[in-house]
């Protein structure tokens, strides 16, 4: 991966470079590179001020340039104007009235240089790329999911209550959390098992599953900690069949009053989430002791993940005001503590206490 593009990789996400600088050599490209992508079409569906249907154009248009299919249809709605010379049977997509509505510097520079980004695609071997298209196709498929699902919210007037809609049932909530983070869970575990310990003898069903997991907890905490933000936008990730146990309906918790009779259900989810990260931490002690490095990788945001847990467990998940965070001190000191025990198996397994 370019010294750019690196760059890029650094600007867009301070936490994942953490995590990426200190894998091997071996996976950094391919997971870089995955994350960019990923970043990249995040990008897109997050820009509001973009008509939906223009949003889910761009989208459909990547994504057929990443899996590497021939739908020029596609890709062309999307290509510079006059074309260029065409690249590997595409015109090159051009994103520059999207990369206009970027408030973030590099936000706008990933949509501005998504072909940078297609072209590292060409670099991978056979097996890489596949398992970068693979779980790309995923996470676009849920990101369009996710567009169509809160498409209908009408807006309110100036001032007014925002219009919610909200998922109905656990079961698309869980299936939210496996297309859009539990399957990078599935990816980080081939990419790593093919490259740094193939011939270990590990149950890799039983890793899959966990690393599926960990995934999904690390997105079901952002979801719980971000749902103040998201209900101002019309958002509600907490499935009315769980919102109906505790007599609630998703326009109440626009009240930060009603935290006490939404408790019980949050609280649920903070344990689901927390489920999740222990399978995770499962996992992260299952990888060989001797790759310290993706120990290391894993580690980190699971153990942020759990502070976190306890840091909305005791505050008001439903105050927009209240922003719940993590500090830097205490990121800087699980760094380091973990750094530290790292090389001593059982005192590394000992950070996680619950």
């Amino acid at each position: 991966m370019n010294s750019d593009l690196n760059h890029l990789l650094r600007a867009t996400s301070r936490s994942f470079y953490l995590t990426l600088r200190v894998l091997p050599r071996a996976v950094r490209p391919q997971i870089g590179l995955a994350y960019l992508l990923a970043r990249t079409t995040d990008t897109i569906a997050d820009t509001e001020i973009i008509p939906l249907e223009q949003r889910l154009a761009a989208l459909a248009a990547l994504r057929a340039r990443i899996l590497g299919g021939r739908r020029r249809e596609e890709a062309d709605a999307f290509a510079a104007v006059p074309p260029p010379p065409h690249v590997g049977g595409y015109t090159p997509l051009d994103f520059g009235e999207l990369a206009k509505q970027q408030g973030l510097p590099a936000e706008r520079t990933l949509l501005e240089r998504v072909e940078d980004s297609l072209a590292l695609l060409r670099t991978l071997s056979a097996e890489d790329l596949a398992l970068v298209r693979q779980v790309i196709a995923t996470i676009t498929s849920g990101q369009e999911l996710d567009l169509k699902r809160f498409a209908g919210i009408p807006k309110p007037p100036e001032g007014g209550t925002p219009n919610l809609i909200a998922l109905q049932t656990d079961a698309e909530l869980d299936d939210y959390t496996y297309r859009v983070a539990g399957c990078v869970g599935e990816f980080w575990t081939k990419m790593c098992r093919a490259h740094l310990f193939p011939d270990a003898k590990l149950a890799d069903a039983q890793l899959l599953a966990d690393g599926v997991r960990f995934g999904k907890g690390l997105q079901l905490v952002n979801i719980l900690r971000d749902l103040p933000r998201d209900l101002q936008q019309g958002r509600c990730y907490i499935p009315m069949e769980r919102l109906a146990r505790v007599d609630l309906k998703p326009e109440e918790l626009l009240r930060p009053e009603t935290e006490k009779k939404f408790r019980p259900a949050y609280d649920e989810l903070l344990a689901q989430a927390e489920a999740h990260l222990a399978a995770g931490w499962n996992y992260t002690n299952t990888i060989p002791s001797n790759q310290w490095r993706v120990r290391l990788a894993c580690a980190w945001p699971i153990l942020i993940g759990v502070r976190t847990i306890d840091l909305l467990r005791a505050g008001n998940p439903l105050d927009p005001v209240q922003r719940i965070k993590i500090s830097r001190a205490e990121v800087r000191g699980i760094l380091w503590r973990s750094a530290l025990r790292v090389p001593a198996p059982g005192a590394f397994r000992n950070l996680w206490r619950r």
